[in-house]
């Protein structure tokens, strides 16, 4: 999995680097698959904001939050797009329900 991290007009340092890539990296353990992830780090008036586009196979996916700090604004684009993430995962995989027709 390849994340690139940038800055609108936000130094994006080490620190925050290393953040985003410590908690994106849960996003792999969900395909076997390469996938890249670009975010984008910005202040949106008052509130630090956090962008981020997803390309999985087959499919982009986009997810963006805000926060009063920017460690904030990336734990809640973290968990907004690990559940994109399954969501996706879970309408490209067979239903178990049909699996049990299918055999019985």
């Amino acid at each position: 999995m390849r994340i690139e991290t940038f800055g609108k007009d936000v130094e994006v340092t080490p620190a925050l680097k290393e953040y985003v890539e410590t908690k994106l990296q849960r996003l792999g353990k969900h395909f076997d698959q390469h996938c890249e992830v670009r975010v984008t780090l910005s202040l949106q008036k008052n509130e630090h904001h956090v962008d981020a586009s997803a390309n999985l196979p087959g499919q982009t996916l986009h997810a963006e939050a805000g926060g009063q700090t920017m460690y904030a604004a990336i734990d809640l684009l973290a968990d907004k797009l690990d559940r994109l993430v399954i969501k996706h995962k879970e309408k490209h995989l067979p239903h178990a329900s049909h699996a049990l027709r299918d055999n019985g």
